[in-house]
């Protein structure tokens, strides 16, 4: 059965807001995540992130080209090598699942002040409802909270 593909769209946060948000989740879950971004720019500053987003604490994580990536709960990588055995992929920045089957869920999250981000969710979600995934759309209400949609 193919995979689960949500896509998140950034109407009215960044993702350096809902990013946190989103994997706190998924770890809270019990779930492992890999945080999938186009350059290691974007890795770079997704690290610097997640070691400053909460005020009591870290989300803890490791990226693919450091020791023991298979022990981290989240992964930042280039690629979708799975070493730490996620259930989630994130997809950032236009980046586009390469496997949706090989997670539980993956989650395309994009900025709708990118374009070409916006451009390249709409073609994947006609990819995958043509494929048979299971898709859902979510946004944000003007509290800033989740609400799925259709």
């Amino acid at each position: 059965m193919p995979g689960e593909l949500w896509f998140y769209h950034l109407e009215r946060t960044t993702l350096a807001d809902a990013l946190p948000e989103l994997l706190e989740k998924t770890i809270q879950k019990g779930w492992r995540a890999l945080v999938r971004a186009p350059s290691e720019d974007r890795i770079d500053q997704i690290d610097g992130l997640l070691w400053t987003a909460r005020d009591d604490g870290f989300l803890p994580h490791g990226r693919w080209d450091e020791p023991d990536p298979d022990r981290q709960p989240i992964l930042l990588s280039l690629n979708e090598d799975n070493s730490n055995k996620s259930d989630v992929l994130f997809a950032l920045d236009g980046v586009e699942p390469e496997r949706p089957d090989a997670f539980a869920r993956c989650c395309v999250v994009f900025d709708a002040a990118d374009e070409g981000a916006v451009q390249s969710a709409r073609s994947l979600w006609k990819k995958a409802k043509a494929d048979g995934h299971s898709i859902a759309y979510w946004k944000q209400s003007i509290e800033g909270r989740w609400e799925k949609q259709g």
